[in-house]
């Protein structure tokens, strides 16, 4: 009792200063409560409600830092459903938790003897009868019945602690898994690393049959290959900004290639940036067919029109003005600019190299944007914020 009362009442403290305050206190379990409000300091905006529980238990540092967050677990449940459902990589358990919301039978599978103690605790506490397993995956498969759905996150670092990206470097290797799982299971999602080449994955994985790509407060989160044995055709893509009430663009890589490219000879009222799930999904050419937008350049991947599109998934910029990037710009241009947030799109100077240059500090009233036109022209475009994602 007095090790969890020190937790609550120390809940918002510095961990540091409270090891060294109360490192002598004999009623305390200080590595305990040290663990745990540490835990929940981590957790607090990324799994509020895991962190507002009294009853739960938390493992160290690292598996905090690699669980997935309450929005992206909330999305994942979102897209399962059926009588049984298998997470082979349990870890902290927070997938598995939300996702077992839509099962009758659920099954953490987890190779770390510590983090299946403490998930059993925690499923309890949460009154969720999810069955613990200490196993591998690989162990687990051999055994299981058919299971309508099976998620794996698999661990993206080598054996030095280093993050790994592609797939054959992660752990358990998705690819050996492969076959195994499709006999296994009905559907199977993957979570993968953000900084995936997805044509790569495409080239790795079989029976791909959607594509999400999960963004939150415009950061790209997560890639999501949902695989089911008997998919044969392209898969569909979902981008997708969970803060933003913008609703997701679906699209096939096909759309994207059969769309025209409208370009802009300049540029109008209103500059448009798409989220960071479009970026990473690759959905330009199609968006100025939905949207009614104009490209600046087919590799700026910024968009302009002469009236602002309401529901556009990204954020949008009034132009004040634009000009021709030169050495007469700051005289210009940029006249009485001092502090300003600059991006470089397709240009050939970095944001620092452009900072030295003109001499503006950071600053999020102006923003300005360096890019190149569509005929190969260099500009400079001075824009304030109108909507952000």
């Amino acid at each position: 009792m007095d090790t969890k009362q020190f937790i609550k009442d120390h809940l918002f403290d510095d961990v540091r200063e409270l090891a060294l305050k109360y490192h002598d206190n004999a009623k305390v379990d200080m590595a305990l409560a040290l663990r745990q409000i540490e835990a929940r300091q981590l957790l607090q905006k990324k799994v509020p409600s895991w962190s507002a529980n009294d009853e739960l238990l938390f493992p160290p540092h690292l598996s905090i830092e690699q669980c997935s967050s309450e929005a992206t677990a909330q999305y994942k449940a979102s897209l399962l459903q059926g009588n049984s459902f298998a997470d082979l990589t349990g870890g902290l358990g927070v997938d598995c938790f939300f996702i077992a919301q839509h099962f009758p039978q659920a099954d953490y599978v987890e190779q770390n003897q510590e983090l299946c103690a403490l998930a059993k605790h925690n499923f309890a506490s949460l009154n969720t009868p999810i069955q613990v397993h200490n196993d591998t995956a690989e162990n687990y498969l051999n055994t299981c019945k058919t299971i309508d759905c099976i998620f794996l996150d698999p661990a993206r670092r080598d054996a030095c602690g280093r993050k790994t990206v592609s797939i054959a470097d992660c752990t358990p290797n998705i690819l050996d898994l492969q076959d195994r799982l499709l006999q296994k299971a009905r559907r199977v999602m993957l979570k993968l690393s953000p900084m995936l080449d997805i044509n790569k994955a495409l080239l790795e994985l079989r029976h791909v049959k959607e594509i999400h790509v999960v963004a939150v407060a415009n950061e790209c989160k997560e890639l999501l290959f949902v695989l089911e044995p008997d998919y044969a055709g392209s898969p569909l893509f979902t981008c997708v900004n969970l803060s933003s009430e913008q609703p997701a663009v679906l699209f096939t890589q096909q759309e994207e290639r059969d769309s025209a490219l409208c370009l802009a000879s300049e540029v109008s009222q209103y500059l448009y940036e798409p989220n960071a799930a479009l970026m990473k999904g690759g959905c330009f050419k199609l968006l100025t067919q939905r949207y009614n937008l104009y490209q600046l350049h087919p590799n700026s991947h910024l968009y302009t029109s002469e009236h602002r599109i309401p529901d556009f998934p990204g954020r949008v910029f009034q132009v004040e003005g634009w000009a021709p990037f030169n050495k007469r710009i700051k005289q210009t241009l940029l006249t009485g600019v001092e502090k300003a947030s600059i991006a470089t799109r397709n240009f050939p100077l970095s944001v620092a190299e452009l900072r030295k240059t003109w001499k503006i500090a950071e600053g999020d009233q102006v923003f300005l944007f360096a890019t190149t036109l569509s005929n190969e022209k260099l500009i400079v475009v001075k824009t304030h914020k109108t909507f952000f994602c």
